[in-house]
């Protein structure tokens, strides 16, 4: 067994300031030790000549991404400035004298300060501008830099928010005030922000979260602790979150409606997102939970988002499970233009599933012990006085399911059968079985000579028999493979065509 190597020592520079150059382009300072350095114009307007400052010099992070200054500068209270990505904060715990605080991780530190301690009041005071004690100055709700009451939609806060930025460019405002204005809507357009808010509203003893659960560049004036593994924050001079523009498109069966808003979540990509009618044009409730598996529908999503994490326990030990939630103000979704009539056929097709639910129980029965061909399916349904533009493919159709993997095989198909929850699809040159779900895998078949022959010995064996050919199972069916559903479909319907040995036309096939 190889011994652990370990980590290499960080050098540290540590110097004063004896020089400074607040104005300049960039801003720039020069230490005892000779050197001079860039400064970002926040550190800058918080920097004075005879402040000590120390910062890794090699370290997985960028140059000044940490920054540790001690303030030894006459006319300066003393106490220390320091700047750090962090990663996940923690949820309010009481400390030793039962005031609230909050944890923030420091990611990769070079300097040995693994953490930074936040009092409730402090995020209270900076991200919810509300003010630390009752007797401090007044200081305007985000519903009044809105212009909104407090009772106000989801969807009145986007169209005050919309209105409300119109008014701020028309009159050239500056970038403090459209800069306050975004972030009121980012916290009261997202509904557990906005929940934690009107509680601070109500109750200033009530501990404040920090919004969005933390991940960006943290820069705050305290003190390190005498063994200078933790830093306590008596004040935020600024936050930065870690930021990404990102534009996709997914299911709207992948998303959870509510009254007045609704959440969409893209499992692949670890995304998540609010929506509210004034964004989307359209008005819905709860009772669209119950047929929305039913729609075709695809949102064209484009916005900025933000990492998130939150710690659950897995196995007995605790795992930090990380995704990306978009900042409502910056936050786009298109439906397309026929989404109206898409929606009512998706509610006829569920009230016509429930009128015709005791028939439909009958064939579902069937296809539980057979694979049965979709004319054959139509004459039973006729013999059961179902109408016959009722669409029979969807008998089997589950709210997990993507239509992606059924289309592009059914425009492929010559016939097609429903077995239990799959779909097996007869081509000009093999047979696929699917369950166009992810997570699934399609299995793919050499065109047999007899197709009720080959339907008889499958629907008798098991995926694991085939897998791993018991009794000759795959060998007498022909198993080619298995193409997995990836995170990439085009990837996948690439691999589909090359195994049914379909001509590949190149510019069809590049990834999304």
């Amino acid at each position: 067994m190889e011994a652990a190597i370990p980590n290499p020592p960080v050098s540290i520079c540590r110097a004063r300031v004896v020089g400074l150059d607040r104005y300049g382009s960039p801003s720039a300072c020069t230490l005892s030790n000779g050197t001079k350095m860039n400064l970002s114009r926040l550190l800058a307007s918080n920097l004075a000549i005879g402040d000590e400052i120390s910062f890794p010099i090699a370290s997985e992070q960028p140059f000044g991404a940490e920054i540790l200054i001690t303030k030894h500068a006459a006319r300066t209270a003393p106490g220390c400035l320091y700047q750090a990505r962090v990663g996940y904060v923690g949820r309010p715990k009481p400390d030793k004298r039962g005031q609230y605080f909050v944890c923030a991780e420091i990611t990769n530190s070079g300097l040995g300060i693994s953490a930074i301690l936040l009092a409730c009041d402090v995020l209270r005071g900076y991200f919810f501008r509300l003010p630390i004690s009752e007797d401090a100055s007044h200081q305007p709700t985000l519903y009044a830099i809105l212009r909104v009451p407090p009772t106000a939609s989801a969807a009145e806060l986007r169209i005050a928010f919309k209105l409300r930025e119109l008014e701020l460019r028309s009159v050239q405002a500056n970038a403090e005030q459209l800069r306050a204005l975004e972030c009121a809507f980012n916290l009261l357009g997202h509904p557990e922000l906005r929940a934690c808010y009107d509680q601070l509203v109500s109750n200033r003893e009530v501990p404040a979260i920090f919004p969005y659960g933390g991940f960006g560049s943290l820069f705050v004036a305290g003190d390190l602790a005498s063994d200078g593994r933790s830093f306590f924050a008596r004040r935020i001079i600024a936050f930065l979150p870690q930021r990404t523009m990102r534009r996709f498109h997914i299911p709207l069966r992948h998303c959870e409606f509510y009254d007045g808003h609704a959440i969409g979540r893209d499992v692949r990509r670890k995304l998540e997102f609010w929506l509210d009618p004034a964004l989307l044009n359209a008005r819905w409730d709860a009772t669209w939970n119950q047929w929305k598996h039913l729609l075709p529908t695809k949102l064209d999503v484009e916005g900025t988002f933000v990492e998130c994490g939150k710690y659950r326990k897995r196995r007995g030990a605790w795992e930090l499970a990380r995704w990306e939630t978009a900042l409502p103000a910056r936050l786009k979704a298109t439906l397309p233009a026929n989404f109206e009539q898409q929606v009512e056929a998706a509610r006829a097709a569920y009230h016509r599933f429930g009128q015709y639910s005791r028939a439909l129980d009958q064939v579902r029965r069937c296809l539980e012990h057979r694979a049965l061909g979709k004319s054959e399916l139509e004459r039973i349904c006729a013999g059961l006085r179902i109408p016959g533009d009722f669409d029979i493919t969807q008998i089997n159709w589950r709210a997990d399911y993507d239509p992606f993997f059924y289309t592009q095989l059914a425009r492929r198909a010559r016939r097609i059968y429903l077995f239990r929850s799959e779909y097996i699809f007869d081509l000009e040159r093999a047979v696929i079985v699917e369950t166009p779900q992810l997570g699934h895998a399609t299995y793919v078949f050499a065109k047999p000579r007899n197709m009720e022959s080959f339907l008889q010995l499958y629907t008798r064996s098991s995926k694991e028999q085939i897998r791993h050919n018991r009794d000759n199972v795959a060998e007498r069916l022909g198993f080619l493979g298995r193409v997995i559903h990836g995170n990439n479909p085009r990837a996948w319907l690439k691999e589909v065509r090359q195994r049914i040995g379909e001509k590949l036309d190149f510019s069809s096939v590049l990834p999304a």
